[in-house]
């Protein structure tokens, strides 16, 4: 069987290949590529990095790759990560669990992250392990790689979703207990609406004497 490349190693860019290059080809490109920007954006990072090799930049940019993908916050998400370095505070990525969990296949879409999974131990569970994961858990774009080696100049320590698809931060832990408070809030005030929906759906049903249609889990769902 082929080898497979490490991960992190490999370009993500769209890239050109001729006509007929063999799999060899293609990956010896996407290595020599990834490489070659790997080396380049760690030659201009900051002066002041947490981070004792090249390795271990490619493996934090992997980390901010799998946390957001909205580009204006990527430089945000890893100078909440390097700060927490600098500190000796653990990562605590989320992502970094389920690559644990699912050897880097990705989780079900339709599985959340239970808190068992969070007690979990494996060597990628930074909620569990000090510092850094062994390896990247995905390749690291241009974004992320540029993100980590010269990040936001913010004292920032946490982040959590803020239903939008975006993330909000906080420096202090008091103020980040606030942002989950106002989260939570958020996702269960969308939960009874979407109850109220499928209530609604149901009577709408009986009404008309469907009493047997389904109603797509949506009462069970916000229970």
């Amino acid at each position: 069987p082929a080898t497979i490349p490490p991960e992190g190693s490999l370009a993500t860019d769209t890239l050109r290949f001729t006509r007929g290059a063999t799999r060899q080809q293609m990956v010896d490109k996407l290595l020599a590529d990834q490489k070659k920007l790997v080396d380049d954006v760690w030659q201009r990072r900051a002066p002041d990095l947490p981070l004792a090799s090249v390795d271990d930049f490619v493996i934090l940019a992997s980390i901010v790759e799998k946390e957001t993908g909205k580009g204006d916050e990527r430089s945000r998400v890893a100078a909440v990560f390097l700060n927490r370095l600098a500190k000796g505070m653990r990562l605590q990525s989320d992502p970094t669990i389920i690559y644990g969990l699912f050897g880097g296949k990705g989780k079900p879409a339709d599985r959340p992250i239970y808190q068992s999974d969070i007690k979990k131990p494996t060597p990628y569970n930074t909620y569990l392990i000090n510092g850094l994961p062994p390896t990247p858990i995905a390749n690291p774009g241009r974004a992320a790689l540029e993100a980590v080696a010269n990040p936001s100049k913010t004292d920032d320590l946490y982040f959590v979703a803020d239903g939008t698809g975006g993330h909000v931060f906080a420096a202090t832990l008091a103020e980040h207990n606030e942002n989950v408070a106002r989260y939570r809030a958020l996702q269960k005030k969308l939960a009874d609406e979407a109850a109220k929906a499928g209530a609604a759906k149901a009577d709408a049903a009986k009404v008309e004497g469907q009493t047997d249609a389904p109603v797509d889990g949506d009462t069970g769902a916000a229970q």
